[in-house]
């Protein structure tokens, strides 16, 4: 099954200007050309774009995607590194939920300062955003 560009996209809900770039960066295997110089993808392409997008959906980043691809090539490969790439993105993700988390906190504290509408020069989340943060830091470990 050979197949353009335009309808491995379809196919793999990609943009063919994603899937070019999978190309260059070594991540999908350069496709024949046909006559008429049109790449033609197989079905090998469509499952290598299907693992890269579900990989990058979990947030992976291209080098993590390259490992992995390098893992799922060599089937006989023990897969002590995948779970150790995949405890580590775990790691990552924790930590930014920790920030995200210190982040919703600092905003709701900020969006409780001002409970109802007024002129924006009476506003206190306008005034709380003015100043610098280490006098915000004094002014909030005084309280």
């Amino acid at each position: 099954m050979n197949m353009r560009i335009g309808e491995l996209g379809k196919l793999t809900a990609c943009q063919p200007e994603t899937i070019r770039f999978y190309e260059q960066k070594g991540l999908l295997p350069p496709p024949v050309r046909s006559d008429a110089n049109y790449r033609l993808y197989d079905a090998a392409h469509a499952e290598r774009l299907h693992f890269i997008r579900r990989c990058r959906a979990l947030g992976m980043s291209l080098d993590e995607v390259q490992i992995l691809l390098d893992f799922h090539d060599e089937p006989d490969r023990p897969c002590g590194g995948v779970n150790e790439l995949v405890d580590q993105h775990l790691d990552q993700v924790d930590r930014q939920i920790a920030e995200l988390t210190t982040l919703r906190t600092e905003l709701s504290q900020l969006r409780a300062k001002c409970g109802s509408t007024r002129p924006a020069a009476s506003c206190e989340i306008l005034k709380q955003l003015s100043e610098p943060a280490a006098v915000q830091e004094t002014a909030d470990s005084s309280r």
